[in-house]
This record gives C-alpha cells, structure tokens and sequence, in this order.
C-alpha cells in the first residue's frame, strides 16, 4: 500500500476546542516543526464557530491532524498509546518532560530505570501521552 499514515488526534469531551491549543503548544515544544494549514468552522458549521476542523501539522518531520468534535463520544484519549521520543540530549529530555508534565499526570518520573538512563512517562494537559528516553 503506496498510503501516506499520519497520527490523527480527535479532541473530544473535555478537550473539545483545545485542538488549535494544542497544536500550538506542540509546535513551540518541538524543533523542526510546523503548522502546515488550520481550517475552523464557520458559524453556520456542524461544529461551534472557530473551533477546529482540520489542523495538519509538522512535529521534528512527522505529520499529523488534529481535529475538535463536540459529539460525545465513548472514548477519549488513552495512556495505552503514546508518543515515544528518543533523544541523546538530555537537557532536551527534561525540558520537554517538564512542560509536557505541567498541568498534566506523571505516570513515572523522569529519571534512571533499568531500561534506561533517564526516562519519563507523562500525559499532558490535552490527555496526550508521551514517553521520553535517553538513548
């Protein structure tokens, strides 16, 4: 399959327009990234005024889309799947977990495990989870 696969992330529930939030905090958080196109809903939309429609964006070269749904949903972000980033910077390592960690849950802390010389799991204020490894 010639299929491009990008991550798509539904902003729902409690989260419901926080999708442009978001993708802002992700793209000042990461280098190499960027907003390629955000489109909104217009007042006579499915969706309230403004919230998002469909934002494709860029984080260190991996696309993404996100979009805000009011429906309710049974379902919502889950720890069960992960963003996963591996870095040899340490200084990187803390300060993304740090920011990610802000208004969020600290699943386990940033430091040694067995596994890994430094490691941190974390879900941010979004529900969005992410792993972070020193390689």
């Amino acid at each position: 399959m010639s299929s491009k696969i990008k991550t798509f992330l539904l902003f729902t529930g409690q989260n419901h327009g926080r999708a442009e939030e978001a993708v802002k905090f992700y793209i000042d958080l990461f280098e190499d990234s960027e907003i390629g196109a955000i489109e909104h809903y217009a007042a006579d939309g499915p969706e309230p005024e403004g919230t998002v429609k469909q934002a494709h964006f860029s984080l260190n070269g991996q696309n993404f889309v996100a979009k805000d749904s009011h429906l309710k949903h049974n379902f919502d972000f889950t720890p069960a799947i992960s963003f996963y980033i591996e870095s040899n910077v340490e200084e990187d390592i803390e300060i993304a977990f740090r920011r990610l960690a802000k208004d969020g849950v600290v699943f386990m802390p940033l430091e040694k495990y067995p596994f890994s010389p430094k490691f941190g799991w974390v879900q941010d204020k979004f529900g969005i989870s992410w792993q972070l490894t020193l390689i």
